[in-house]
């Protein structure tokens, strides 16, 4: 029987893990990157790194934005880190985003001295050499949609609708009219003035480059800019493809496995009923 219970309770446990729930929106995948530049296992900054991204996890329990530094004993054991979540997300999803963040850098950044990690709802960098509080308008991702007839964007409309973002106040900006809606954010750690500055170059870009293309996404290193005709269009999933593999993978182990308990179940059955008839 206690046999019976055990493998019944591994056959629960599979069904649980098969129906975990798909990401949701707010923590889908759109880019990441990683410095070339590794670090050692169990080494002084591989612990100091752990102690910064939980710290950063921990505070995004209460707080939209944090950003650390975690000393060592010698210069490069030093490591410094931020997130950020959207600026209309309430705190149980920026945590849960900020959370998903952090497992991607794990995956795709093993080892990585730096690496930095875009999902639709929040951000996440680290790094050995310091970025808080430093500029950066380097372009780091454009995506731009279609320029389809009637759905094509009315460009000094959507021109129009980004100017008023780029001159409102605040890290966090949205404005609309009509069924066009735009948003932009800066990294808090910008002031004032370099966040202005950075959100009229991803304007600028955005507006060059995607023409009357029906959405648009220019994301620099601190801040972004994105415009949409429609509900807000997400990433494809296949674009973090080491976590595709990887939930891959582990469907096929798990299938085993529950192939494996199944058989045992039906084999113990058996033998217990053909046991009793040969009484």
């Amino acid at each position: 029987m206690a046999k019976r219970i055990s493998l019944l309770h591994l056959l629960s446990l599979c069904a649980m893990l098969f129906s975990t729930p798909s990401l949701s929106s707010t923590d889908s995948f759109v880019y990441g990157g990683c410095s070339q530049i590794k670090y050692s296992p169990n080494s002084p900054y591989d612990s100091n790194l752990n102690s910064l991204l939980t710290s950063l996890v921990n505070s995004a329990t209460y707080s939209a934005y944090n950003k650390f530094s975690v000393m060592g004993s010698s210069p490069h054991d030093v490591v410094y880190g931020l997130y950020q979540c959207r600026g209309d997300l309430a705190m149980p999803d920026c945590a849960s985003c900020v959370a998903a963040a952090v497992s991607h850098l794990g995956r795709v950044c093993s080892q990585a001295c730096g690496g930095a990690v875009q999902l639709q709802g929040c951000f996440v960098k680290y790094d050995n050499t310091t970025f808080l509080g430093v500029e950066d308008k380097t372009p780091v991702l454009r995506k731009c949609g279609p320029s389809i007839g009637d759905e094509a964007v009315e460009i000094g409309g959507r021109d129009a609708v980004l100017e008023s973002i780029a001159g409102a106040s605040g890290p966090y900006r949205v404005g609309g009219a009509g069924d066009l809606q735009g948003v932009a954010q800066c990294v808090e750690d910008l002031s004032v003035s370099e966040c202005g500055d950075c959100l009229s170059e991803a304007i600028r870009r955005l507006e060059s480059d995607c023409g009357s293309a029906v959405y648009g996404d220019m994301f620099l290193a601190k801040c972004y800019a994105r415009y949409s005709t429609s509900k807000p269009h997400d990433y494809p999933k296949s674009n973090d493809s080491s976590l595709n593999e990887g939930q891959k993978r582990f469907a096929i182990i798990l299938g085993l496995l529950a192939g494996v308990a199944l058989l045992i179940i039906f084999l113990t059955f058996m033998r217990r009923a053909f046991g009793q008839n040969g009484k």
